[in-house]
Order: structure tokens, then C-alpha cells, then sequence
């Protein structure tokens, strides 16, 4: 897809801001698609929350989409935009454990691959927006102890790799670094 634009990385690599970057850098109304469920009681996700809010331009149109990623990209407004989706690894986190993944991660699979399928289908029915997809790589390290961790870097590798295929340019970022993969 041409208007696809998955950029991967680690943890704190520098992923967030390259899209941001990348959305500004279009001269385009932005949608930030935002994944993360607030949690209220969470006082150190509330600030990552006021962190990554506080770089965002006030005229990009936040969209707080957690667990309805497909439908909101459908409902996204006609017309030429960029939607910067942040990002992909807490969506498949959101299908999880809204979905009994807590006590049996792998009945959850099917669920990730629909969100997968559908998300993709979504976008490239949107042709009229550029879509930059954030996502992480799991698995580079060592073996998460849990069956949901196991999982959940499981499903995140097909996930990405399904993204990877789709898109018409992947980018790595490490240490603040970018490496173009595709094409």
C-alpha cells in the first residue's frame, strides 16, 4: 500500500518522535490515532500520557482509539491528511486483555489476526491519508517469563510482519537512528 509507512524499533528508540517528525513534515492535517486506554490510577502511564501529548502540535486532531482501531480509522474525515498511529503493540495489548488473554493468552490469537486484517483493510481503504504506524520489536531479548508475555511477543512479530508486507516503506529506528528497510 502506498500510503502505508510502518516504523518500528525498541523501547525509548526514537519511533514516537521520527513519526511525529515525519506527520509534521507533511504540511497536512494530522489524526493521531492513540491506542493507550487511560488508566486513572496509573500515575506513571498518565505522565508517558502528558509527555507525548505535550510534543503533539494543538491543531493535530487526537483520537483516543483504544480496542476500535479499525473503526476509527473508517470514521477518519474524507480528504488528504496523515494519520500517525501510536502504535500498534498496545492495540494487540488492548485485544488481548479485553478478550480473557490474562488466563488463556493463546485463545486470543484469532483475535489478533483480525485486528490485523481488519486494521490493514481499513487503511487501504483510505487512500486519501498517509498512515504512519508505530510499532516495537519484541523478542531480541530474553524469553518473557509469562505465557501472556510469550504470547503477547508472539502475536506482536506476526502482527509487525503483516504490517512489514502491506507497507511501501518500513523503517528501523535504534538509539535514535533510522534505518530505511523497504523498499
Amino acid at each position: 500500500m502506498n500510503n502505508l509507512t510502518l516504523i518500528t524499533g525498541g523501547v525509548r528508540c526514537g519511533k514516537s518522535a521520527l513519526a511525529e517528525k515525519l506527520a509534521a513534515e507533511a504540511a497536512l492535517p494530522v489524526h493521531y490515532l492513540a491506542t493507550m486506554p487511560r488508566i486513572e490510577a496509573d500515575l506513571e502511564q498518565q505522565a508517558r500520557l502528558e509527555r507525548h501529548r505535550r510534543r503533539r502540535p494543538e491543531s493535530w486532531h487526537t483520537i483516543e482509539c483504544a480496542s476500535r482501531l479499525p473503526s476509527a480509522i473508517r470514521e477518519l474525515p474524507s480528504g488528504p491528511a496523515v494519520a500517525l498511529l501510536d502504535c500498534l503493540s498496545l492495540e494487540v495489548t488492548n485485544v488481548m486483555l479485553l478478550n480473557g488473554g490474562e488466563h488463556n493468552p493463546y485463545g486470543t490469537e484469532d483475535l489478533v489476526i483480525r485486528l490485523v486484517e481488519e486494521t490493514i483493510e481499513a487503511i487501504g481503504d483510505r487512500s486519501d491519508i498517509s498512515f504512519l504506524v508505530v510499532t516495537n520489536e519484541t523478542g531480541w531479548g530474553i524469553v518473557p517469563e509469562s505465557a501472556l508475555g510469550r504470547a503477547f511477543r508472539d502475536f506482536l512479530g506476526t502482527a509487525n510482519q503483516e504490517f512489514a508486507r502491506a507497507a511501501s516503506r518500513v523503517i528501523l529506528v535504534c538509539a535514535g537512528l533510522k534505518l530505511q528497510l523497504k523498499p
